[in-house]
């Protein structure tokens, strides 16, 4: 890691957004695999509609979420190929160990950033990958890609039956947000792969998803605490915010936090997707019982909006 980056992370902790231990924990975690080989993680990030200020990019310049990947995930072994062109899913996947999505609506649509669309053939080719073993890393509003059909029939808060392939595979779609607030994840296992830093729960100022459509065989990591939050968009009984699964062979991990830039900044964030990316593709082991019903039983409750 380099001394920038270290005593970024020190200066956050002395802030109090962890503890010193948790700071270690997290250090120790950022080696090269057990192969000595380090990990090529595509990281796709074209937006249809709205671009956040993270995957905004100024005259071709690498965006403020790459240059963080590089920052504190580069140091882990992990080497990162960022693009907006949807056409990278008509080459060659096998050169990529895992995928890491930062990606907003219908990819298949040129949209408002004009980038080359994904393809039917090459969506179905990524979903292809994962099952057939490669890691996925979804950040916020990967959950807001593909909506399902009912969702887009104007039915974005009812629990479909019959959800999106993508969907199915991320395991959560998103609903609408409220305003930026901060709020309380609760965490419900800090043995996976960087949660650890989270204590048994923080308090965080973002732009939270309201999400449904949940995968029954989630393994949930971190819960949306939303007694106190404002906006409609929260009045439910608490929800997943993070969680992983299994798409066939393949290792799946979404959490909602990403929006705003000072959250890739803070330690919590960077543990848990650094752990997020090292469980994707294979190097660690994480306990993946499924625990929806167990830590938030009426998550299927959705706000009456």
């Amino acid at each position: 890691m380099n001394h920038i980056s270290r005593r970024r992370l020190l200066k956050q902790s002395a802030l109090g957004l962890m503890a010193a231990p948790g700071l270690a924990s997290w250090l120790t975690q950022t080696s090269l695999a057990a192969d000595g080989q380090r990990k090529k993680i595509l990281f796709y990030n074209k937006s249809e509609g709205f671009e956040h200020s993270v995957v905004a990019s100024k005259n071709g310049a690498p965006t403020y979420a790459e240059r963080m990947l590089k920052d504190f995930a580069g140091p882990a072994g992990f080497d990162f190929v960022a693009t907006k062109d949807g056409s990278v899913f008509e080459g060659d996947l096998d050169q990529y160990d895992g995928f890491l999505f930062f990606t907003q609506g219908d990819l298949t649509k040129a949209g408002l950033d004009k980038q080359t669309p994904v393809s039917e053939k090459g969506k179905e080719r990524l979903l292809e990958a994962v099952a057939g073993g490669k890691g996925f890393v979804g950040s916020h509003c990967a959950s807001d890609t593909f909506h399902s059909a009912g969702h887009k029939a104007g039915q974005a808060f009812v629990n479909q039956q019959d959800v999106d392939p993508y969907i199915a595979m991320i395991g959560g779609e998103f609903i609408r947000h409220g305003r930026q607030q901060k709020a309380r994840m609760k965490t419900v296992d800090a043995k996976f792969p960087g949660a650890d830093m989270a204590g048994e729960g923080f308090d965080l100022n973002e732009e939270w998803y309201s999400l449904k459509n949940f995968a029954a065989d989630m393994h949930v990591i971190l819960v949306q605490e939303t007694q106190g939050m404002q906006d409609k968009d929260y009045d439910r009984p608490p929800y997943p915010a993070t969680w992983a699964r299994m798409h066939k062979r393949g290792r799946v991990f979404y959490s909602s936090m990403g929006h705003r830039e000072d959250v890739w900044t803070n330690p919590i964030f960077q543990a848990l997707f650094v752990g997020a990316l090292r469980w994707s593709t294979g190097q660690v082991e994480a306990d993946l019982s499924a625990n929806l019903k167990q830590v938030t039983p009426q998550a299927n409750v959705l706000p009456k909006v």
